[in-house]
């Protein structure tokens, strides 16, 4: 490796010898290598030190277009790892200086890694969201030359807005939380997430539930299934399903701390 470049570690695993997705490229085009140590092994691929490195890495985490890309790709190749092994994610933009600085990394960690692999194996990770979706008000644009009638007439459908959002709201909660509830039984864990701004996520309707659980591979059908039955069709609310994802959200710290081989 020149000294230009550096090591992108994605994730974590125990060594594996099945062959990865043909379709898997990793930041620099190519194939995520694998570096292992002491009966762990790291997922990596080599990125320009001019990106990478400590300062402009952090002026580069300011780009959302820039920081969305990386995102994309690095879980592309976790979701690629879990169809082989267990992955254990590790931050984004976690970089080491050289094959030393990763197995450094390897051996800090090695605890907490073993712990989560032995946690996570043959288990993933499904995404619940429920949204409250009030039916689109109509234009209230009143007359311009404003009567006693038509003042009433507005006020009317202004508060019949303002009940129709607040049913669904209530709608949503309900749900919201038989929902959760059933689903916690149903998995082996759950975590509650802040509820995502519109303006963040782009979705349509006011985020009510953000919800992760940690489902054994072969209960994800009766979770799936669970989650459609409990789905009302129309009433203002609407859930989102989306997964399996290798189990960001159970990790448990083992790539918590700042500076364990990493640049």
């Amino acid at each position: 490796m020149n000294d230009g470049e550096l090591l992108y570690v994605y994730a974590v695993t125990r060594p594996f010898t099945a062959a990865l997705p043909d379709a898997v490229r990793a930041l620099d085009g190519q194939p995520p290598a694998l570096i292992e140590h002491r009966g762990l092994c790291a997922a990596v691929s080599r990125v320009p030190a001019e990106h990478f490195d400590a300062a402009p890495l952090r002026a580069h985490l300011e780009d959302l277009d820039w920081l969305s890309g990386v995102a994309r790709n690095h879980q592309a190749v976790i979701a690629a790892l879990a169809t082989v092994s267990c992955p254990v994610p590790l931050r984004l933009a976690t970089v080491c200086r050289d094959e030393d600085g990763v197995r450094r990394l390897l051996d800090s960690g090695s605890a907490r890694f073993e712990s989560a692999i032995e946690r996570l194996d043959g288990r993933v990770e499904w995404g619940v969201k429920v949204y409250a979706e009030p039916a689109l008000p109509e234009r209230l644009a009143p007359a311009p030359e404003l009567t006693a009638a038509t003042g009433r007439d507005y006020l009317r459908r202004r508060l019949g807005q303002r009940q129709n959002r607040d049913q669904s709201w209530q709608r949503a909660g309900a749900l919201s939380r038989a929902l959760h509830a059933e689903l916690c039984e149903r998995a082996e864990a759950g975590r509650l997430y802040p509820p995502q701004s519109g303006r963040l996520s782009g979705a349509p309707g006011e985020n009510v539930l953000n919800a992760a659980y940690l489902v054994p591979r072969e209960r994800s059908d009766e979770f799936v299934a669970t989650v459609r039955d409990r789905t009302p069709p129309g009433e203002g609310v609407r859930v989102e399903l989306t997964g399996p994802w290798a189990p960001y959200s159970f990790v448990g710290g083992p790539d918590d701390g700042p500076d364990q081989g990493e640049s």
